[in-house]
């Protein structure tokens, strides 16, 4: 385990306590205006596809302000509708008061823009989904309650005049199943994140990666539901375990482990859920991050966020080579990228750059940490996120050209122009392109 690391610090999420009054006056400050919408704020999908986009934007100072909503807000919709130019609708269930505001903004001309994150609006996919979650896909209760979570969320997106995902694999199911125009703005790190990880990378490069004796190989559970993931590596990391006493397993967030594994409970460390600073100090300690995934329509639509909060704080990564995975990381230069009966070897190769070759490992870190600055700080998204929102929709002549839309390549994020700017803020007719 890495050791002589920054302390973890007190927390609480940033958009606790923020008032209904302070997120109106700063959504109406800018010249553009965009409202994200989320049922209840939360550690995941609103973290992700709200707050962070937000702050990307308010610090991009090009006149664009943005700020959140939510379901506690519904007796102000007509107040939000009526301030904003864009309305993003956060992986939303459909309820009849969020169709009616759905509907005056689209009245008042405002584009209004469904973002998802998982491919979570098909109900073709409703069975893999419960499959690959390890859900009971013969119990009506289990059937009920994913078809109408699938379908409810299609409903909001069918409403809605264009789509922002995640990556382009996800872009390209969503746009046969629905025939909309979709966007992508990958996840990324935070401010808060980016500038606590800066100072565990700087004390692990500082200290040359050094650890005690012990070599922790994490695994960081998001959700709920990854059991049948963690199973895929089950069996390697007992054998791995039997043969290797410096190893320890750290298990955080949820999940239900079962095999011969579980015989190894005296080097397990199981942790409940944290909040994204603190987690960055569990990750940060840690010396591989695992992160198996089955291969699927569905686990190849997730996003690569597990590679790049490890990299930022200088954390190598052995994933399963999906989609996002394949596209952010380079096999034996910035992680490794096993196939389904390479996870044992691979996972040695990793630990060899702990026990015999250090400096490979640091190296390794070093470039995982330099494509999670480059690509995924929140510092770069702005021009992205403007581009998926602002710019003229396919085919029109106005706005962005399409050739600086859409792909997220292995470089840089392209620089992008400004989006136009509006000379004034009609209440009603005004729709971009």
């Amino acid at each position: 385990m890495f050791v002589e690391l920054p302390p973890r610090r007190p927390w609480f999420d940033p958009w606790e306590g923020e008032s209904f009054a302070s997120r109106i006056t700063a959504l109406r400050r800018g010249k553009t205006r965009v409202a994200y919408y989320y049922d209840l704020p939360d550690n995941s999908t609103f973290r992700y596809r709200a707050y962070n986009m937000i702050q990307a934007l308010r610090s991009d100072g090009d006149g664009v302000s943005a700020s959140w909503f939510c379901r506690a807000d519904s007796g102000h919709f007509d107040r939000i509708v009526d301030c904003c130019d864009v309305l993003v609708i956060c992986r939303a269930r459909y309820t009849d008061r969020l169709a009616s505001m759905i509907e005056q903004a689209k009245n008042l001309g405002r584009r209004v823009i469904f973002d998802v994150d998982d491919l979570v609006v098909d109900t073709q996919y409703a069975h893999l989904l419960m499959a690959t979650l390890n859900q009971d896909t013969g119990g009506e209760a289990q059937l009920d309650y994913w078809f109408g979570y699938i379908g409810r969320l299609t409903a909001v997106l069918h409403l809605c005049d264009r789509v922002i995902t995640t990556n382009e694999y996800l872009a390209a199911r969503i746009r046969a199943a629905t025939g909309k125009d979709v966007r992508i703005v990958p996840n990324f790190i935070n401010r808060e994140q980016l500038e606590y990880s800066l100072q565990l990378y700087t004390a692990k490069r500082a200290a040359r990666f050094a650890g005690d004796e012990r070599i922790h190989l994490g695994y960081f559970s998001g959700s709920p539901s990854h059991d049948n993931d963690f199973e895929l590596i089950s069996d390697a990391l007992a054998r791995l375990l039997n043969q290797d006493p410096r190893l320890h397993l750290r298990l955080v967030g949820y999940l239900n482990i079962k095999g011969p594994v579980v015989g190894h409970a005296d080097r397990i460390e199981r942790l409940g859920m944290h909040d994204f600073i603190n987690l960055q100090h569990l990750i940060g300690s840690t010396e591989i991050n695992l992160v198996p995934l089955q291969d699927n329509t569905f686990t190849n639509c997730k996003s690569e966020l597990k590679f790049f909060e490890a990299g930022i704080v200088g954390t190598i990564t052995v994933a399963s080579p999906v989609f996002a995975y394949r596209k952010a990381m380079t096999a034996g230069v910035n992680g490794f990228l096993p196939g389904p009966c390479e996870w044992e070897s691979e996972l040695h190769s990793a630990i060899d750059t702990l026990g015999r070759n250090r400096e490979t490992y640091s190296e390794m870190a070093e470039n995982a940490f330099e494509v999670s600055l480059g690509r995924y700080s929140w510092e770069s998204q702005a021009p992205i996120i403007k581009v998926a929102l602002l710019d003229a929709p396919k085919g029109n002549s106005e706005g962005f050209a399409p050739s600086a839309l859409l792909r997220f390549r292995e470089d840089q994020p392209p620089g992008l122009a400004a989006p136009r700017q509006h000379a004034g803020r009609p209440r009603e007719s005004q729709r971009y392109g």
